[in-house]
């Protein structure tokens, strides 16, 4: 049996709305031939640094997941992004509890970045066979997003999921779709692009 745990946020400061909490809730509920014998497990992190150290260590502890696929909100993004490392950094932004960790590096002593053990390749083509535009990302920010991917890369390192992957998606509308006119991508799109996410990181985790 293969687990894979899928994490999304809840809203925060500017983002009252934040589409990766129905998406993790709507991959909780999917069945397809290709899933089967997977376990998933889902969870929403509350956008907070103290959600992140106390909730994500227990999560591993109890499920023992062999993969591990996050996603998050990036407000000003257009496109899906697959984020490729966490970078030892922080910004002094408070986040939903208004509280920050007041330092610069993520770890003092820790080196600039860390990869995430995901073969983002694979996700970028799983994208782009449901149709979703998608790009490679170097830079996951210095929020949450970050520091999250940051934890993760860490736990991999520590005999913890051999694969772990960061997917940053953009704002979603409701609009219906106009041919021809680039818009925001809509919920049904997001979704499409997570199940084609989950299924590839399932079949890597397998190998």
């Amino acid at each position: 049996m293969t687990t894979v745990l899928v994490t999304g946020f809840g809203p925060f400061p500017g983002a009252p709305f934040n589409p990766t909490e129905p998406l993790v809730e709507g991959l909780a509920k999917l069945r397809r031939p290709a899933l089967a014998g997977v376990t998933i497990v889902t969870h929403v992190f509350q956008t907070s640094y103290v959600a992140v150290d106390h909730e994500l260590p227990k999560l591993l502890a109890r499920h023992k997941p062999d993969a591990l696929l996050m996603f998050g909100l990036a407000p000003h993004a257009k496109t899906l992004r697959v984020e490729t490392r966490a970078r030892n950094v922080l910004a002094f932004l408070p986040d939903v509890l208004g509280q920050s960790l007041h330092r610069n590096p993520i770890v003092s002593s820790g080196p600039p970045a860390l990869p995430l053990p995901a073969q983002a390749r694979h996700l970028l083509a799983a994208a782009r066979s449901a149709r979703v535009p998608i790009m490679f990302s170097r830079d996951a920010g210095r929020y949450l997003c970050n520091y999250l991917c940051w934890r993760a890369a860490e736990a991999t390192a520590r005999n913890g999921p051999r694969l772990a992957a960061f997917v940053h998606v953009p704002p979603i509308t409701r609009a219906a779709r106009r041919p021809g006119k680039r818009r925001r991508l809509t919920f049904n799109d997001l979704l499409r692009a997570g199940s084609c996410f989950l299924v590839t990181i399932a079949a890597a985790a397998r190998r």
